[in-house]
């Protein structure tokens, strides 16, 4: 008997393989402070349907139970996720740093790197909010990528807060006319993800068009936000606080990336998805070809849907297990190396790093430094008093507290407090490591 359609068996040498490679992101993200969750891998039907509409059903393998339930296998974890955060972690310290790893399955047509059985891994920050917030997704993805030894790959910024601006501005309307299945606002942004120009010409005055067409063709570094900023600051009323928050997510990236990556900032990515609200992001590979997608993610609501609005917005990504190991395959076999996905050892304990009264964008290079060597360094992301923010410490596990004040700041030191004896020291800032080995 052969084994379904669209599915895989794995050796003991394939095996190995993707264990160490699940090692190797599950250290990236203890790193980041992200704690691993499971869910079933069966669910609600109506799970999905709330999120994306009853047309995906013909992609799912939904079937009713013999209690007359209508289920389906998960097709992708973040729905899950979110409904196990509204039912079950709904009381746990915020914000939640979460990953997670499992199968997921679509019935669609089955070829190389699209399987109707997959794995994925994934990481959501929920319960904080920001540019800053932001960024630490952007840091665990790269880091994952950079880890795993892939070389070559296109990591593609946008925000799809600034698309949505751009076309209130320009009287595009985010209302569903009767007897149609989207917004103009949807159908604009979904043609421009696409880059569809005969679409949007179709639909709107070629002045407004001619923008959207000019804000399209904008494609570089940390150069496109100020290009924008200039091309759309021409339109009247339009609010560009959204591209304000992007070009401070991306640098700090910068300070927070272990080797940042030659971005791409392309202002019309909407990822085809109409719960994205603020920064989006993927990341290409082009042996994959069409198939080339490896991560994708970026700030989206989704807990409205469980009665959770003040956690809303969330940000997190999905990353292609199956698509990431085939890409290093290939890359092996173009640049005629061995191709090894290392396996790293559990490290020290976690150290929360809260900056008390002092902009966050402080602290990045530290954090930094030290997740570079190896420690799990968890940023306090909530502005809140000492005592609220040394609980929140507490609460995660943390072993060791690092306090960083307006006066150390200025001095150039900080206070690493050890939480089981209140045992501290006051080192300089680039003599953390040192000071918190001396005090383990």
């Amino acid at each position: 008997m052969e084994r379904p359609r669209g599915t895989r068996d794995f050796g003991v040498s394939e095996m190995s393989r993707r264990l160490a490679f699940e090692a190797l992101l599950e250290e990236q993200a203890r790193r980041s402070g992200f704690r691993r969750v499971a869910t079933p891998v069966f669910e609600s039907l109506e799970l999905f349907t709330a999120k994306s509409g009853p047309g995906v059903v013909g992609q799912l393998y939904a079937f009713e139970d013999k209690g007359g339930r209508q289920l389906t296998l998960r097709p992708e974890l973040t729905a899950p996720v979110m409904r196990a955060v509204a039912n079950e972690f709904r009381q746990d310290p915020k914000p939640l740093r979460l990953s997670y790893f499992g199968p997921c399955f679509r019935y669609e047509e089955f070829k190389t790197g699209r399987y109707r059985e997959f794995w994925q891994y994934g990481a959501e920050l929920i319960g904080a909010t920001g540019p800053i917030a932001e960024a630490e997704v952007l840091a665990l993805a790269v880091s994952m990528l950079e880890a795993s030894g892939l070389v070559d790959w296109e990591f593609k910024v946008g925000n799809v807060g600034v698309l949505r601006a751009v076309l209130a501005a320009l009287e595009i309307s985010d209302v569903v006319p009767e007897g149609a299945t989207e917004s103009p606002m949807a159908s604009a942004m979904r043609f421009l993800d696409k880059g569809d120009d005969e679409g949007l010409e179709a639909m709107m005055e070629a002045s407004k068009s001619d923008i959207l067409s000019t804000l399209a063709s904008l494609q570089g570094g940390l150069e496109v936000i100020d290009e924008a900023r200039q091309l759309l600051g021409t339109i009247a009323g339009i609010d560009l606080s959204a591209l304000d928050d992007l070009a401070i997510t991306l640098n700090a990236l910068s300070n927070l990336a272990p080797s940042p990556p030659t971005l791409s900032v392309d202002l019309t990515v909407a990822r085809g998805l109409d719960y994205y609200t603020g920064m989006v992001f993927e990341a290409q590979v082009p042996e994959l070809k069409g198939e080339g997608q490896v991560l994708g993610g970026g700030t989206y609501r989704l807990l409205h849907l469980f009665g959770l609005e003040e956690l809303d917005p969330c940000c997190g990504f999905g990353l292609g297990f199956d698509r990431v190991l085939l890409a290093l395959e290939k890359q092996a076999e173009r640049l005629g190396r061995e191709e090894v996905v290392p396996d790293e050892n559990s490290g020290p304990g976690v150290v929360a790093v809260i900056p008390f009264k002092v902009p966050v964008e402080e602290v990045l290079p530290l954090l930094l430094q030290m997740r570079a060597a190896g420690e799990r360094a968890v940023l306090e992301l909530r502005s809140r008093k000492l005592g609220k923010s040394m609980a929140w410490a507490d609460s995660i596990g943390a072993e060791h507290v690092i306090i960083i004040g307006p006066e150390d700041m200025e001095n150039g030191v900080c206070t690493i407090r050890r939480l089981s004896d209140g045992e501290q020291t006051t080192p300089a800032m680039d003599g953390v490591l040192e000071a918190l080995q001396g005090l383990r």
